[in-house]
């Protein structure tokens, strides 16, 4: 029980400084996150090494790290994480595994991703909601243009929609199926309004940081820097720097909240053996 409490305080006090840093500065420092990992893999080979139960406490934090190395990369490239959020998804692979038992540790990585996606949607809407509501002026005007810019596919997402939602009265999902393209048509244009009027930010140069999104690409000379996921660099800062007062940057959603809220929630139903009647009741 002792290892169990060790990792779970050690990840929740990482997570709580990833937090404040975030929110401050709108980037997770590298150090936090490979320091998370060694201190939990360190803890686990010394646990491991004075342990009669031998080395499966390491093996089974190495084997976290490995499957949430995969799954934050994945996270990454489908745009889903920033690279701060992906290495401190890949950092709680150390933690999570928290017996030498890999079905229960299974048991426990579904758990929390459960509790993290659907903390993540509902903070997502709230925070989308939230800027819509501060931006709301600009918002409007550009929900109206993401509309006329893409007639068609509003005109094809309705038709189709309503098509469905007729044939529904002979089947019930056909309906559902209608209503749902409807919807989400909506909540398409909702979102990129949202990206386009309250996530983008015109600011100095001299406040460039590493990592930081361009909303679009960059002449600088006879050179262009490029508006790409990964980020700026530092040399490619510095370029900027040379012939650019300013520019525009898109600044994302902070994620780090909703890491901190879905391992409460996982700490909460390990404590309160909850874990088996939640997977049931998801038929897992």
């Amino acid at each position: 029980m002792f290892e169990i409490i060790f990792l779970f305080v050690l990840a929740l006090i990482w997570i709580i400084f990833a937090v404040v840093q975030d929110l401050r500065s709108r980037e997770i420092a590298n150090w936090l996150n490979f320091s998370l990992i060694l201190f939990a893999i360190g803890f686990r080979f010394f646990f491991s090494l004075f342990s009669d139960a031998g080395f499966g406490f390491l093996y089974q934090g190495l084997i976290g790290l490995g499957i949430f190395f995969v799954l934050g990369h994945l996270m990454y490239y489908a745009r889903f994480f920033a690279g701060g959020d992906a290495k401190l998804m890949i950092a709680l692979g150390a933690i999570l595994p928290l017996t030498n038992n890999l079905s229960i540790n299974w048991k426990i990585f579904v758990v929390f991703f459960l509790a993290f996606f659907f903390v993540g949607a509902a903070y997502i809407i709230i925070a989308s909601v939230v800027l819509s509501i501060k931006n709301f002026e600009a918002f409007k005007k550009e929900f109206r243009h993401q509309i006329a810019k893409r007639r068609k596919i509003v005109y094809s997402a309705l038709l189709i929609g309503i098509l469905l939602m007729v044939l529904g009265f002979f089947s019930g999902l056909l309906f559902f199926l209608g209503a749902l393209i409807f919807l989400l048509t909506y909540v398409y244009f909702y979102t990129k309004a949202v990206d386009e009027s309250c996530m983008v930010r015109k600011i100095n140069v001299s406040k460039l940081t590493e990592g930081d999104w361009l909303y679009k690409s960059v002449k600088v000379g006879n050179k262009k820097v490029l508006a790409s996921w990964d980020g700026l660099t530092l040399d490619e800062i510095n370029l900027i720097r040379k012939k650019h007062k300013e520019v525009e940057i898109r600044q994302g959603i902070q994620f780090t909240p909703v890491f901190l809220i879905g391992f409460l929630i996982l700490g909460y139903l390990l404590w309160s053996g909850r874990i088996e009647s939640l997977l049931s009741f998801f038929g897992i």
